[in-house]
């Protein structure tokens, strides 16, 4: 793809997704959301190979239902009420349309079905946009609407994905369907506390995007798209390795690193409510997810695969482009757990 059509691309995702983000007419929120995925389809579509396409086809089709079903509550809710703003929908049927469509946007449980296989089809950058970026908008919109949504029905959706978020990443050996089911277990999270306190789902975001924005930058560096690719990972480069291993501990959230900041914040907060078996539940359902984090930690670091060539090292002959995000976002994937005082605030 030639720079100048890839810089309209990025440039169409980005509008798309901040028009959505500030829009306070329906009709714009949704404007916002098809500019962003037909942006999206092209990027995906460019290497021309039947996984791509079929990627490209299933996303195609389930962001264009998703974008409808939000059409469509819209439209129930200006008939009922005469107003397209967004914040004040009141109409019960279009609040049960809204949160299946931003079920389906984001790919929590049950309509997660087409995020592994897109990610799966898709290169590694394309697949960071996907749980990254793409994820903006239809969290702007919960955001939003978190008034007017059942916190029952949330809740539940929050719980299944963080389980099966959890549970169908363990069989997994591909490096992006692991992110992908990770994406799941973590939006779960988001979505449980998303009706209680607000400030801290968008904290949750915040530090989930620096986290899975990282490790791709690692596992693009390293080319790592299967766990047996990760175990010689160490040749590109050992101090790789060993900041990929922290990622990973952080996106498991284990306490003294960032990952575990939201998991504690989200827990007390959900154990204040008096939400004692949910916190119980979610806290479990994150055993899964560490199992598989900690398995690619022990392949990537722990392991020393047989080596057929006399040099150890591979050649570094020029710095990726990567390599740059790779430090500061790092650091804040690892080190952010101290300045927990000041996020409340």
């Amino acid at each position: 793809m030639s720079p100048p059509i890839f810089t309209i691309l990025l440039s169409s995702l980005a509008t798309g997704t901040i028009i959505t983000m500030t829009s306070h007419h329906w009709l714009m929120a949704w404007i916002g959301l098809e500019m962003n995925t037909l942006a999206i389809i092209p990027i995906m579509s460019t290497t021309h190979n039947p996984r791509a396409t079929e990627a490209a086809t299933k996303y195609f089709l389930t962001q264009a239902s998703a974008s409808a079903m939000i059409l469509f509550s819209s439209m129930i809710n200006a008939w009922q009420t005469g107003t397209w703003d967004i914040t004040n929908l009141s109409s019960e049927p279009a609040h049960i349309l809204l949160t299946v469509a931003l079920a389906m946007k984001l790919g929590l449980v049950p309509m997660h079905f087409w995020l592994p296989e897109v990610l799966q089809g898709s290169t590694m950058t394309t697949a960071l946009i996907i749980i990254t970026w793409q994820k903006l908008a239809p969290m702007a919109l919960i955001y939003l609407n978190i008034n007017n949504l059942s916190t029952t029905v949330l809740i539940l959706l929050g719980l299944l994905s963080s389980i099966i978020g959890g549970w169908g990443g363990l069989n997994q050996t591909q490096t992006r369907k692991i992110m992908a089911f990770s994406s799941i277990a973590h939006l779960g999270w988001m979505i449980t506390v998303s009706s209680i306190m607000t400030n801290i789902m968008i904290m949750n975001l915040m530090i989930y995007l620096i986290m899975s924005t990282a490790l791709f930058c690692s596992l693009i560096l390293s080319k790592s798209k299967t766990i047996q690719d990760t175990t010689v990972a160490w040749t590109l480069s050992p101090t790789l390795t060993s900041t990929m291993m922290i990622l990973l501990l952080s996106l498991g959230g284990l306490p003294p690193l960032t990952g575990f900041m939201p998991k504690w914040l989200i827990l007390e907060e959900l154990i204040i409510q008096n939400l004692i078996p949910t916190a119980t539940t979610l806290a479990m359902s994150t055993l899964l997810s560490l199992f598989f984090y900690l398995r690619l930690a022990y392949t990537t670091t722990l392991t020393l695969s047989p080596n057929t060539v006399q040099t150890k090292f591979k050649w570094r002959l020029k710095l990726k482009p990567m390599a740059f995000f790779m430090a500061p976002l790092s650091t804040i994937s690892i080190l952010l757990l101290p300045l927990t005082p000041l996020m409340l605030l």
